[in-house]
């Protein structure tokens, strides 16, 4: 049986309830009353009233929530839907910012947890990233953040309650609602309560994270944040992980988002110590992918149609990206991070994960080479269905940007780009 084939149109909101919804909400704003409002204020309230608290520990969110939302206001073109879904995405990282706060307050010594040479991996999106943190976390000495802990990291959980923790059971109802009205979401993106999460959840909780912009066209935001200070939101990226492990201790965290490309001087600055592998794929078919992506995110949430504002804000999105990753390898020493090439990962996992292991002076485990084996072995291919992208959507060609990105392909000896 040959697996579902999804497209970004595929994403299309189909929902009778919600449409009419944005119907109703279409009329009230040709009369200049938009709802939900998208104020700072109406934000921080629901988040303080969901938290019971509104202490944020400090005002550092506080500018990059009016930017974003005076750009969902002025561009992203949002639905009634979108408005809900937009506040309620903000208010529960806020939220979440404040219950971790207090519990740094009311826990001390969470601060005192050192987070020692975690995996870093600064790959781009569609470069191996998934499958070497999956491979990475099999380690029995390491673990990954997941998916529910990002979205409900307070409490912290024991290790006597981590296997049931009704958290688990709350974030997984809340994805099959997520792929119950957006299918495609699945084959393009690995979704589970248990599963691997990127830590770019954690910026989240300083509305710093180009993850908001999977969510809304926002280019006067992703303007700013290119240029903004992150050291506020690694501050949170720390603190998240230091109260998790201080329940559930491990010797080594396995972190992986490609927005670290941006910033890797605050990521090195962060965590100094930090074991990073930056991996490489030819940039045509990640930056189609992404495009499409970007646009199945954003379909259920805008009128607009078009998909080309996305798809070229995400392409100039990625070459800013790696050239400002490249002019950071250019200043650094050698070895401040391992290259690791897609097709050699593809082609051999193990190896890969083994070489790794060795440039860092360690060898791979029995017990995690056995583990790595068996979940490849067992490793379900398209189980969600296949994303289909083409780049004639967004009015590309793989030979057009083949040429665009061709310095970045020539300087790490990235393969032949495919051709148009």
């Amino acid at each position: 049986m040959s697996a579902t084939e999804y497209t970004w149109r595929d994403s299309e909101l189909h929902s009778r309830p919600l449409l009419a919804l944005n119907w109703a909400g279409a009329r009230l704003a040709r009369f200049g009353h938009p709802v939900p409002s998208l104020t700072p204020s109406s934000v921080t309230a629901a988040a303080a009233k969901a938290a019971g608290s509104d202490d944020f520990g400090s005002d550092s969110y506080r500018e990059p929530l009016e930017v974003y939302l005076r750009a969902c206001e002025d561009e992203a073109e949002l639905t009634t839907f979108g408005r809900l879904l937009i506040s309620k995405m903000l208010a529960s990282a806020l939220a979440n910012r404040i219950e971790l706060h207090r519990w740094s307050l009311d826990h001390p010594e969470v601060r005192d947890e050192q987070i020692v040479s975690p995996w870093v991996i600064v790959g781009l999106p569609r470069t191996g990233t998934s499958l070497l943190s999956l491979l990475l976390g099999l380690d029995p000495v390491a673990r990954p953040l997941l998916q529910w802990e990002a979205a409900h990291p307070i409490p912290p959980v024991t290790l006597e309650e981590a296997a049931e923790d009704p958290r688990i059971a709350r974030s997984a109802k809340d994805l099959r609602g997520l792929m119950k009205l957006n299918p495609p979401l699945k084959a393009m993106h690995p979704f589970g309560a248990t599963l691997a999460e990127e830590c770019i959840a954690l910026f989240m909780y300083d509305v710093r994270s180009i993850a908001l912009e999977t969510q809304a066209h926002v280019p006067t935001y992703a303007r700013w944040l290119e240029q903004a200070d992150m050291a506020p939101a690694f501050a949170q990226h720390r603190l998240a992980l230091q109260t998790l492990q201080s329940r559930q201790p491990t010797e080594r965290w396995i972190l992986k988002t490609p927005y670290h490309l941006w910033n890797l001087g605050a990521l090195c600055a962060a965590y100094p110590d930090a074991r990073i592998t930056w991996t490489h794929r030819d940039p045509g078919p990640v930056v189609a992918s992404l495009a499409s992506l970007a646009n199945a995110g954003q379909r259920p949430l805008t009128s607009r149609d078009d998909p080309r504002p996305t798809a070229e804000e995400w392409r100039r999105k990625c070459a800013f990206g790696l050239n400002a990753a490249m002019a950071f390898d250019e200043a650094s020493e050698a070895g401040w991070c391992q290259h690791l090439q897609y097709d050699a990962l593809m082609a051999d996992p193990l190896e890969a994960v083994r070489q790794l292991y060795r440039n860092f002076g360690e060898e791979v485990g029995r017990l995690h080479e056995r583990r790595m084996k068996a979940f490849l072995e067992h490793r379900p291919q398209d189980a969600f269905g296949r994303h289909r992208y083409d780049p004639a959507d967004f009015g590309w060609t793989y030979a057009g940007l083949a040429t665009e990105f061709k310095e970045y392909t020539e300087r790490y000896h990235i393969g032949t780009p495919i051709s148009p």
